[in-house]
Parts: structure tokens; sequence; C-alpha cells
């Protein structure tokens, strides 16, 4: 078989995986230093946007609202949700990192990432709204977010292993594989 045809084929695949992300709002603004993707910029292995201080600007006048940012409590509380989220459309998440400034996480899922992705946020908003220290029309996540698709065991396990150890320390974090270098319980901030 050529392959062309072989190619073919792999389109009728199922993924493996997905590895989910997205920021919280205004915390991560198209051109800033610490790099973003946009509709030109968003291909596996093109380069990030260009640092632009005028698009910075731009984007940060256009916001009604302050960045969001997740302390301690509200990390464990989005981490918490997406767990029960996964549980709850029978997903099987394999790892999870709540951030300051945004949300990774690699689940096994039947429906596409970008409702997994909605769920996720959907959820997380109404669980931090039941805290009573945001408002329930306080902007927490950005409009949408990065939905990779992994096709092998080697993309699911780069993806497990770039959440869990690239992201600089560990904050709220989640596991389900077996392992002593990754807890199959949440590990809040600050732990080892």
């Amino acid at each position: 078989m050529s392959a062309t045809n072989s190619n073919r084929w792999d389109s009728f695949r199922e993924p493996l995986g997905y590895l989910i992300t997205f920021a919280c709002y205004g915390a991560r603004l198209h051109g800033d230093d610490s790099g973003s993707v946009d509709p030109a910029h968003n291909l596996p292995g093109t380069p990030f946007v260009e640092p632009t201080p005028a698009r910075v600007a731009s984007e940060h006048r256009r916001m009604d609202q302050p960045p969001y940012l997740l302390d301690s409590a509200h990390r464990r509380i989005v981490l918490r949700t997406i767990r029960e989220v996964c549980g709850y459309k029978g997903c099987r998440l394999f790892a999870a990192h709540i951030r300051v400034a945004h949300v990774h996480g690699v689940v096994e899922a039947a429906a596409a990432p970008e409702a997994i992705m909605n769920a996720w946020k959907a959820y997380a908003s109404r669980r931090l709204n039941e805290t009573g220290v945001d408002s329930p029309d306080r902007k927490r996540w950005a409009r949408h977010g990065s939905t990779r698709y992994l096709w092998t065991d080697d993309d699911l396990a780069a993806a497990v292993h770039y959440v869990l150890y690239e992201q600089g320390e560990p904050l709220d974090t989640y596991s389900s594989l077996a392992s002593p270098d990754s807890p199959s319980e949440p590990r809040p901030s600050g732990s080892v």
C-alpha cells in the first residue's frame, strides 16, 4: 500500500486523547512575551506570535475586566471540577495541571475536545461562582484555547510529561498514571 493510501485510512482513526489548554481571561494576550497562537500561528511546529507591544496594548484596551488569575484555593476547585466533569462524561483524565494563568489537561473522550474544554470551563465557572468570591458575571477564561489531537502512545506520553513536568514549579496537578513521579491524587501547591 502506498503512503498516500495509508494516510487516507489514518483519517478514520480515533485519537488516543487530546491535550487541552486554555488561559485565564486577559492573562495571555496575543503579542506578549510569553508567546501565544492565533489563526496564522496554530500548527504544531510553527512559531508563536511574535512579541508586539502595539498588539498587546490594543488587546488590553478591548478588555472590559481586569485579568483573571487563579489562587491556590481556586486552582483546587478547578482541578476537582475537571475531575468531576470527566467522571460524569465518561472521559479518562490522564493528567491535569492548573496554573495561575492557564489550565492544561490530557484526556481520552468520545466527545470533541472543544466540547470537553467548554464543559470544563462552564462547570469550573459554576463552582467558582458558588464560592461567592467573584461576581457571577466575572470573565474567567479566554475565548477558546488549544485542542491538540494525540494519535500515538508517544504523543500521549509526551503530552502527559509536558503537562506535569514542563510547566515550571508544580502547582495543582493530577495524574491517573501509577508511578512515584505522577501522583494518583491531586497534588496541591507546594507539595512534592
